[in-house]
């Protein structure tokens, strides 16, 4: 269950109580579900019961105990608690890590996108490469989300921006479309980013700061060393598709289903966020927290990669095949991540 599942569940738990007259209330368009924060307890907490109390003329602990009657019990949901004045703390069953990874099995580099949703956007953007760039990453975000679109510059697009992968679409004059794409610019023009650190680099440096921050190009994106996010992210990449190859050579693969759940609940937790961060992402307009969703799925990882393959006579087991469908599926994350942000991932580095 990824937190767009369980934002989904409870809105239908709250329509549930309102439809039997039990709550007297506004259905919200959205239900916020968040990472459970210090002083909370399971997988993820909401204060829902706490936005609807008032108009409910009721106690935030009265309403989450209505919400927890209707949301029990639940496939997907082993524990709910309420903590503090009302806050709903909701532990995930142990087998949902096993639906997790056949999710992320079945579709792949699409884990995560959304289906056509009708809705048409056509964002404009500033006329320099970094709010190109930027651009060319929302529009491939929005796409994701079924979005349909097209990106406009403000003024006369530079053909040089396709150099860096930028579509080169619809021109506007400022009057036509509001800018609504205005990163910090920066001191360089398309072919000089290409020459000094190319393609994925010059991407990556432009994308991986907020809009209104400066962006981080500096000859660190071309070292090849842990203190590079970039080179940790595709490096860890590259780690699963060597741990792929390593275990074929012992004899095992991910052939079958994950039977397993594994401890890792930090890159775990990671993976079943990624849904909620593209589209919070493309709805934002941030690329941005995408790049941060990777690096902390690359950290979680390669701190992870050292428990999946046996060790000295060790045998190959179905806990080791699960943990390798875990690495692979983290793979498959940080390889659609990458592709959305318009980067390659590499098998080998």
């Amino acid at each position: 269950m990824t937190p767009a599942d369980l934002s989904l569940t409870l809105r239908r738990a709250v329509r549930r109580a309102v439809d039997e007259g039990v709550l007297s209330v506004d259905v919200p368009e959205v239900v916020r579900v968040e990472r459970t924060r210090p002083g909370g307890s399971g997988d993820y907490a909401s204060n829902v019961a706490l936005v609807l109390a008032r108009a409910a003329d009721a106690t935030p602990r009265h309403v989450a105990e209505l919400l927890i009657e209707r949301l029990l019990p639940h496939p997907d949901l082993g524990r709910i608690d309420i903590t503090g004045p009302g806050f709903l703390n909701f532990t995930l069953r142990l087998d949902t890590q096993q639906d997790l990874v056949r999710a992320i099995q079945r579709y792949g580099l699409r884990y995560g996108h959304r289906p056509d949703t009708g809705e048409i956007a056509q964002p404009c953007y500033r006329s320099d490469v970094r709010a190109a760039v930027t651009a060319d990453a929302v529009r491939r975000l929005l796409h994701s989300q079924g979005v349909l679109l097209r990106t406009a510059a403000e003024d006369a697009a530079d053909p040089d921006w396709a150099l860096l992968g930028v579509r080169i679409e619809a021109e506007h004059s400022r009057s036509h479309l509001p800018t609504d794409i205005t990163p910090l610019p920066v001191p360089y023009t398309a072919r000089e980013l290409l020459d000094r650190f190319g393609v994925d680099a010059a991407r990556w440096g432009l994308l991986s700061a907020a809009s209104h921050d400066h962006a981080k190009l500096t000859d660190e994106l071309l070292h090849q060393h842990e203190g590079n996010p970039l080179f940790r992210v595709r490096y860890a990449y590259s780690r699963t598709r060597a741990l792929l190859r390593n275990a074929e050579q012992l004899g095992f693969g991910t052939e079958g289903e994950p039977t397993r759940a594994v401890d890792a609940p930090v890159l775990t937790g990671l993976l079943r966020d990624h849904p909620a961060v593209l589209a919070s992402a493309a709805r934002l307009r941030a690329p941005d927290r995408v790049a941060r969703h990777l690096e902390a799925t690359a950290d979680a990882l390669l701190a992870f990669q050292h428990t999946v393959l046996p060790l000295g006579d060790e045998k190959p087991s179905a806990a080791h095949r699960s943990r390798l469908a875990l690495a692979e599926a983290a793979g498959t994350v940080l390889a659609g991540g990458l592709a959305l942000l318009g980067i390659s991932a590499p098998e080998q580095i």
